[in-house]
């Protein structure tokens, strides 16, 4: 769905298509407009991004991809619709492993797949994501479909840490540990926590945030107050963690405005802006999360490169299926 109709070209201006709501980005692209007087106009789609990209072709309008999720940038790589950058600013801030070897898509915030737990059913602090296959968990954990883009993120770190038969296993113990078949999104597993349907859920850190501020949804605040935050592994590689990101469209209409949005995007100024709006944590040096967000806890995040991750994103969705992960425990 669109917010607004596009210009097709116009000096001044940088095109924007975005899988991010337009009220979570419209405080930091006003920032930049009054930085550089430099207009952005935003097209918000739900779905069917890059198809929409790819089907312009040489005529698109779009100078900027703005989404979340390795599995979506690679993909907007792997379509041919993004271009190759090397900007000085943007690699000085946006560290190797959260960037695109070949410059065709870099992080902007980190989220952490973390675990969610019950306040009073849960009594230990600290947690690994290998333990969520040991059988004392049982019947204890929620979790959305395993196909989702953010499972799928995870599942590929571990079989990029232990390999895939490791991994097979690993994900065959948590699905006899769950207590029902994958289901609803990361705010449903929160919600399951809160009624007691499970003790153990898996989530992104960003919706404790946003359940915790709902004003539209109070009820939201009840289901992220029942919970504790635990950030697994963090006592030896770290807590998983993706990305929202942003890429260069290949046919660019605007580039140099396009370069210098990104350059902003990029910096402490503009990551903070992002960041407290979207509950996620800026990922350039010196920059800083927001009070809610520290309030969560100290992450410390897992050094993979995402560009492994988004390498093994196909084997873990092959490991899914041949477990069965979808059906839920077995009894």
């Amino acid at each position: 769905m669109a917010t607004l109709a596009m210009p097709a070209q116009a000096d001044g201006e940088v095109n924007i298509y975005s899988y991010r709501q337009p009220d979570l980005i419209k405080p930091l692209l006003d920032a930049f407009t009054e930085k550089t007087g430099v207009t952005t106009n935003v097209l918000f789609l739900d779905k069917g991004l890059e198809e929409k990209i790819e089907a312009e072709g040489a005529n698109s309008p779009a100078d900027l991809i703005f989404t979340v999720d390795i599995g979506r940038l690679s993909n907007a790589k792997a379509k041919g619709i993004t271009q190759a950058v090397e900007n000085e600013t943007v690699n000085a801030n946006i560290p190797a492993q959260y960037r695109d070897s070949e410059g065709h898509w870099f992080g902007l915030t980190t989220r952490g797949r973390v675990v969610y737990a019950s306040k009073d059913r849960v009594e230990q602090d600290t947690i690994t994501y290998e333990e969520l296959a040991d059988p004392k968990w049982k019947g204890k954990i929620c979790i959305r479909s395993g196909q989702h883009v953010y499972n799928l993120a995870l599942f590929a770190s571990m079989v990029a840490h232990h390999g895939e038969a490791e991994a097979e296993k690993w994900l065959t113990g948590l699905k006899n540990n769950l207590a029902r078949k994958p289901d609803g999104n990361d705010r449903a597993q929160a919600k399951a926590i809160f009624a007691g349907e499970c003790d153990l859920g898996i989530g992104n850190t960003y919706y404790v945030g946003l359940m915790q501020n709902n004003e539209k949804e109070p009820e939201q605040k009840d289901w992220a107050n029942a919970m504790k935050v635990l950030f697994p592994n963090s006592g030896d590689r770290g807590t998983h963690v993706n990305i929202s990101g942003m890429a260069l469209a290949k046919h660019s209409p605007n580039k140099d405005n396009a370069l210098k949005l990104m350059e902003f995007l990029a910096s402490p100024e503009g990551q903070e802006i992002y960041a407290e709006q979207v509950f996620e944590y800026p990922i350039a040096p010196g920059s800083e999360a927001s009070d809610i967000v520290k309030g969560f806890g100290e992450i410390k995040p897992d050094t993979l490169p995402l560009e492994e991750i988004a390498k093994n994103r196909k084997t873990a969705s092959e490991l899914v299926d041949k477990t069965g992960f979808q059906d839920g425990p077995a009894s």
